[in-house]
Order: structure tokens, then sequence, then C-alpha cells
């Protein structure tokens, strides 16, 4: 919808927007416009003042924050959960493999839905990248940098480990969303969704616990909104909302530590490498300056960690089966709105 600034005082026929039905006017004045609406073929055009434009769009949105208020109420006070702690605990995937938090919770995901297939089968389908833990130091950050899955690969292991039946649709989390967190994920598990939350795990550290080394993928199970907490598989875990919410919104980078960097470097060990990736964020993040600061001053006080890019996005996965109509619902859902 496009609207431009109107000289000369043309007829215009009444039309009925979405936001409301607007009329004809019969003199211009300073703060009428001119609303184009392009459908398919025709192109309609009806003229309205500003303050009926601001009018509509007003009604709108307050029409929306009703609709998210009722929807918040609808919740209530307890929460909802897919398993109770005792079933969780029996029923719930340790994981699989290195590195294979996500194809882990891809198992549990599908035995929420009443789908199980083997964790070998689940593992194939995610295909699961691993770090290559022997390579020279560049290779052996690029692999760190992807290593585990991501949340694409999730959801295309999940609908080809289910033959189709199942369908994923990932949320944002990250820049900060204007969501109310464990009602929205309340929502969606009362729907029979099954949530699963990508994290950087190096954010929220409890203090006093060493920083960990990579970002984890945990199926949420339940939460309980009087308690403010979410609950979580491999490993059973409850976490409070305040550190869940940190960890999801995180930008897209990686902790590499100090001894990991130090011990793999070698007399012959070509660090260019570092600033000639085809992604820009090796460059703008200056990973090959940090490395070269930390040697200079391995034998002095020096940095803990390097940060280099990361492949993941911080962020909620929701599955469904697919020909349900929490399915089509989820694949027509919009983005969750930025603060």
């Amino acid at each position: 919808m496009s609207g431009e600034r109107r000289e000369e005082k043309q007829p215009t026929a009444p039309y009925s927007s979405p936001q409301g039905s607007f009329t004809e006017h019969q003199e211009e004045a300073e703060d009428e416009h001119v609303w184009t609406e392009h459908a398919q073929s025709p192109v309609f055009t009806w003229k309205c003042s500003r303050s009926e434009m601001e009018t509509a769009l007003g009604d709108q949105q307050q029409q929306q924050q009703q609709q998210q208020q009722e929807e918040e109420e609808d919740v209530g006070a307890e929460g909802a959960m897919l398993w109770s702690l005792q079933e969780a605990l029996e029923r719930q995937t340790l994981q699989i493999g290195a590195s294979a938090c996500g194809a882990t919770a891809v198992v549990d995901v599908l035995k929420a839905l009443d789908i199980h297939v083997a964790p070998e089968d689940v593992e194939r389908c995610v295909r699961t990248r691993q770090r290559r833990n022997e390579a020279p130091l560049p290779d052996y950050l690029l692999s760190r940098s992807q290593a585990g899955a991501t949340h694409a690969q999730l959801i295309s292991g999940a609908e080809a480990a289910s033959e189709g039946r199942v369908v994923g649709r990932f949320f944002h989390m990250f820049p900060a969303r204007r969501v109310a967190l464990l009602r929205w994920l309340c929502r969606w598990l009362r729907r029979g969704a099954v949530p699963v939350a990508t994290m950087n795990m190096q954010r929220a550290v409890p203090e006093g616990e060493e920083v960990p080394d990579a970002w984890h993928h945990q199926l949420v199970f339940g939460v309980a909104l009087d308690a403010n907490a979410v609950f979580m598989t491999n490993p059973l875990d409850v976490e409070r909302q305040s550190d869940m919410l940190e960890r999801l919104c995180s930008d897209s980078v990686l902790l590499v530590r100090r001894k990991d960097v130090l011990q793999r470097l070698s007399p012959g060990c070509s660090l260019s490498e570092l600033s000639q990736d085809p992604d820009p964020r090796w460059t703008s993040l200056d990973v090959l300056g940090q490395v070269k600061r930390m040697v200079e001053e391995q034998e002095q006080v020096s940095p803990s960690h390097i940060v280099i890019p990361a492949a993941y996005k911080s962020g909620i996965t929701l599955f469904a089966l697919r020909h349900s109509p929490t399915g089509q619902e989820l694949l027509d859902s919009p983005e969750l709105p930025l603060l």
C-alpha cells in the first residue's frame, strides 16, 4: 500500500478496505491523501483524511492487543506440560553422540508426536557436523563454528525421519522480541506443538562455573507460569525464564578457549586462511588479529577466549504434525515482533 499527496481534485468511488470504509470527499483538504491498493489486476483508489486513517490503524492495533491479551488470559496461571517429570525421566533420550544434541532433541520431538524412529536413523537425517580436533588451527576453528546442527538441519531432519509427517517452524529470538516467552510457549504446548530451544550456553553462566564451549539444543517439555520455570531434556533440567531468555537472545558467535587455540598452533601453520573465509564475519570479528594477539601475549595475561562466527541462530523451533490444525497454524504464523 502506498500513499502520495494529491494536487488536483478527482472523484473517487467508495471503497471498503481492511481498515474500514472510506467514502468520496468533495473538497481537497490539507491533510487528505490518496491511497492506492494494487490487487492482482485492477488498481483501486480511495481518498481519506489522515485522521480517519490514523483512527483505522489505531483500531487495528487495539484489536491485535486485545487478541493477545485474551490469549494470555486463556493460558491461566499454571502452565502446560507435554510430559510429567517422571515421564520425562523415563522417556527422554540421552545424548546420542558427540555434538549431536540437535539430533537427540529431534528423537524426542518425534517421540512426543508419537512417531518412533531409531536414533541412528534420526542422526543420519539431521547430518550432525563434527569438530575436526586434529586439524590445523584455521580448519579447526572453521569446524568449531559449524559443529553440531543448525535449526534448519533439525527441521529438515525431522521431516525426513518422519517421512514428511512432521513440520517445523523456527522463531528468531535475536534481536530481542516483544513476547511473553513462557505464555507464548504455553499456548503452543497446549496446541500440541513441541518446542526445541537453540541457545548460546556461553551466556547466563552461573557465577563460579566455567564457560561452556558450545551452543545447545534442548527439547522443552513444559512450563510452569507460577514458578517462572521451563522444563527441558538432555539433560533433564529446570531453568528460570530470565536465564533462558538471555541464552535465547544471542548473536551468532562462539567463544573458543585459549588452550584450544594455542595447542593447535604449529611452526608451519598459516593463519592467513582466517581472513580469507567467504563469510565476512571472520574479517569483521578480526579473528586473525585475535589469534595473533593471543600468541603474542601467551607468556603474559592474555584473553581467556577468542570470538568466532557461529552457524547457529538463537530461537525456538516448534514442531507439529504436518496435517494437523497446529501444523498449518505454525506455517501461517508471523515472525515474532521486534522490541
